[in-house]
């Protein structure tokens, strides 16, 4: 699609494709449905997104890649897989960075922090831009015993995802850390390859994660944060009405999906429980919080300027009472 085409073709119906690795009925699913429409109101249907959910077209590290060649236009991935292209968006995958649930929804909503993550990005990454947030809720500890203190950790392999940020704080917790994609998890929880995965409820819910892991203890050490992306190669073909549609829609999805997805969450516990999965609520998080604090300061300091800027505007919105 050539600019020429994009202005003189105004009423040209154009298809564009939507990725990620999560089921339908999910927080990514939300994101999608706001964002598709939104984009076909705006834009009185000639920009029509389709949605590839499930990690049809690959796991996150490689819809990251095929956004940024052109070959898929829209996608929405965790922060915490987007530090492999940009490794100062493992800021987002701080533990105990978020406070709360209103606190996350607040931050994500927020056209300062946005700013500062687009920025990060733009200064960064090649072929690829940021054009909005979005949430699963916070993750939360799962396997086969109960987590009630930091200490029940100690000496168990976790799955954790690829980053930096959470190599150095399940160890500090006193657990081994394992990679694997995220596809694999499942069996890895059943066959003992892992101890424990780490995810959000809603996630563990669709992913059937319960079948092999039955007990969730809610440690919400970690937001599971997540970026929505447009290729630069779709970006450079709109004219200056499209590239303002895609923003709105995108803002929509900032201000709107956080939201959404907890109560998702919610939703989510009220069935497992109901399913006989065993949810440990008296998680002490303070041992897990003394550990963490300290890391706060210093990884973001050690990611690099753009992630210590975000840190600062996100616990800044913490004080103002998020």
């Amino acid at each position: 699609m050539t600019m020429f085409a994009a202005s003189a073709g105004a009423q040209e119906v154009k298809h564009y494709r939507f990725a990620h690795d999560q089921q339908l009925n999910s927080g990514y699913s939300i994101a999608f449905d706001i964002f598709s429409a939104k984009l076909k109101e705006l834009s009185k249907g000639t920009m029509l997104v389709d949605q590839y959910p499930g990690a049809q077209l690959g796991q996150e590290s490689q819809i990251l890649q095929l956004v940024r060649s052109g070959d898929i236009d829209f996608a929405i991935v965790s922060s915490a897989n987007t530090s492999t292209i940009s490794p100062q968006a493992g800021v987002m995958s701080l533990h105990y960075l978020f406070r709360s649930d209103a606190h996350n929804v607040k931050a994500l909503g927020d056209q300062k922090v946005f700013e500062a993550i687009r920025d990060m990005i733009d200064d960064t990454v090649q072929g690829i831009h940021a054009i909005g947030l979005g949430t699963q809720g916070f993750r939360h500890m799962y396997g086969k015993r109960e987590v009630h203190k930091v200490e029940d950790l100690k000496g168990y392999k976790v799955r954790v995802q690829a980053t930096a940020t959470e190599d150095t704080m399940f160890a500090a917790y006193g657990a081994q850390t394992v990679h694997m994609p995220f596809g694999s998890v499942y069996t890895s929880l059943q066959t003992g390859v892992m101890d424990f995965g780490e995810n959000a409820v809603n996630v563990y819910l669709i992913n059937k994660h319960y079948e092999v892991a039955p007990v969730l203890s809610m440690t919400e050490h970690e937001a599971n944060n997540a970026i929505l992306w447009i290729s630069d190669k779709l970006w450079q073909n709109l004219n200056a009405e499209q590239k303002q549609w895609v923003q709105t829609a995108a803002r929509d999805v900032s201000q709107q999906e956080p939201k959404r997805a907890f109560e998702l969450e919610r939703a989510a516990a009220v069935k497992l429980e109901k399913m006989g999965v065993k949810i440990v609520t008296d998680v002490d998080k303070t041992g897990f919080q003394k550990i963490a604090d300290p890391y706060l300061d210093k990884l973001a300091k050690e990611l690099g300027p753009h992630a210590d800027k975000i840190k600062t505007l996100i616990r800044a919105i913490d004080k103002a009472g998020g």
